[in-house]
């Protein structure tokens, strides 16, 4: 595999971002790594970070270059702020950096990267599961499969203050009328996109039955079961930490609907 830190300019952003991109590499001779296959189109997962973190974190936190080896797959990790996905209230638009630019550049700066939907994915924890998330409900003529852990997927508890933070919330979010049955509302999408006959995403979720956003991810899942959605649903003991997203984005990995290489 390769790996490097690209530094580039966002027109949507107007500034300077970064994000860290994992590429298969066909090797013979490198101690203790599988030859990859990068013959023909390269599937593409988009890996999103949580509030306290950025690009780096998934590398220093797990394993994700060895996880994905064996599968001949990129991995994508831009940093987002805390914008939460959003095209904020008060702020920049990264809910169109993330579903429309991001994507765009990528496959301008790395040719071989797949552009077809069934090979372009997306997980995230926490805050980046909401935005996984909302890549699937409100991107899915671009991403072909989703998935969450441990992910803030009720933005109308969010933005009402359950989880505390105060006018934070408000300059992401608005307040809650302005949340209720808008793009940021994960059920409200789920049921329009249901309803619009477009392409569904094939998604995956795991929460901790400990953590404290157990709540979220257990009315997700019924909502989108009651819709029919193509959905794998896990949970175990476990709350709020690396030590559960480093084995359960091993379990993403085997997830994706992608041909081991």
């Amino acid at each position: 595999m390769a790996l490097m830190q690209v530094n580039f300019f966002s027109d949507v952003l107007g500034m300077e971002t970064q994000m860290n991109v994992i590429l298969p590499q066909q090797t013979s001779g490198q101690i203790g790594v599988k030859n990859s296959d990068t013959c023909g189109r390269i599937p593409t997962l988009y890996l999103l970070h949580g509030m306290s973190d950025d690009h780096s974190t998934w590398l220093r936190r797990t394993s994700i270059e060895r996880y994905a080896e064996d599968l001949g797959i990129a991995v994508v990790m831009p940093t987002t702020h805390l914008g939460w996905y959003t095209d904020m209230n008060v702020g920049n638009r990264y809910w169109t950096y993330i579903s429309e630019e991001l994507p765009r550049i990528c496959r301008s700066f790395f040719k071989d990267l797949s552009d077809r939907r069934e090979e372009t994915f997306a997980a995230g924890l926490s805050m980046g599961g909401y935005g996984a998330m909302k890549l699937g409900l409100g991107a899915s003529d671009t991403f072909g499969a989703v998935a969450s852990l441990s992910g803030g997927l009720d933005a109308i508890a969010v933005a009402r203050g359950d989880l505390g933070g105060g006018r934070f919330w408000w300059s992401i979010f608005g307040d809650e009328e302005q949340v209720t049955g808008s793009d940021n509302d994960l059920f409200a999408l789920a049921t329009r996109l249901k309803e619009s006959g477009k392409p569904l995403p094939k998604i995956y979720m795991w929460c901790g039955t400990e953590d404290f956003l157990y709540d979220h991810n257990i009315r997700m899942r019924d909502h989108l079961k009651g819709l029919g959605y193509d959905l794998t649903y896990e949970e175990c003991p476990g709350d709020h930490q690396w030590k559960y997203w480093d084995q359960k984005i091993q379990n993403v990995l085997d997830w994706l609907p992608i041909e081991k290489k």
